[in-house]
């Protein structure tokens, strides 16, 4: 037998199911969404630990010849949490804090850019302007160092294209650390050049 359209529209048998049906997907991706962000900051917070340990234990004398290393013990504590990671680790060294940044320059014109003709000083003693006048590695004795582990990792779930984002994320953690005085530190006479 027909029911009427009337009795049709007022019908709601199974319209918990449509409605389940409907909210399901989208809670779903919010947990989902949560529980990678949650892991991002645990990551994050291994990482950063271990990489501030890994930034005093190179400072300590001797340990500028056991980086490789003092990485591994990063990476292992870190492959704990995410054994598909990959890494890549950087070290560079300065004179003295005041250095970590830029070589300043003169800004003649006030745009914030250092154009050709504008004096600078010469941080790293290589006669050119730096944007960033750091030498690659640990240094040496009363050294800046500026320690920097990236880490590249596959999502925990693999629903990100969902959303828009990438099937992995990368983080990173950098510490800034002098090395133990343990001899007469090696400094570059800065100075101020003209030319472009």
């Amino acid at each position: 037998m027909m029911r009427g359209l009337g009795a049709l529209i007022r019908d709601q048998t199974g319209g918990p199911a449509a409605e389940f049906a409907i909210v399901l997907p989208v809670a779903l991706t919010m947990v989902l969404g949560f529980g990678d962000l949650l892991y991002q900051g645990y990551m994050q917070s291994v990482l950063t630990g271990e990489v501030q340990k890994a930034g005093r234990d190179s400072t300590i004398q001797g340990n500028a010849t056991q980086s490789t290393q003092i990485d591994q013990k990063v990476i292992d504590a870190v492959k704990a949490i995410a054994p598909r990671a990959t890494f890549a680790s950087t070290r560079e060294n300065y004179d003295n804090y005041s250095e970590v940044g830029p070589e300043p320059f003169t800004d003649t014109n006030h745009n914030g850019i250092r154009d050709a003709g504008e004096c600078y000083s010469d941080v790293n003693g290589n006669a050119q302007w730096d944007a960033d006048p750091g030498m690659a590695g640990q240094g040496g004795a009363n050294d800046v160092t500026v320690y920097t582990m990236t880490v590249t990792y596959p999502r925990l779930f693999p629903f990100a294209w969902l959303i828009g984002w990438s099937a992995s994320q990368t983080i990173k953690a950098t510490t800034i650390l002098k090395n133990q005085p343990y001899a007469t530190q090696t400094v570059t006479t800065n100075q101020t050049i003209c030319t472009p």
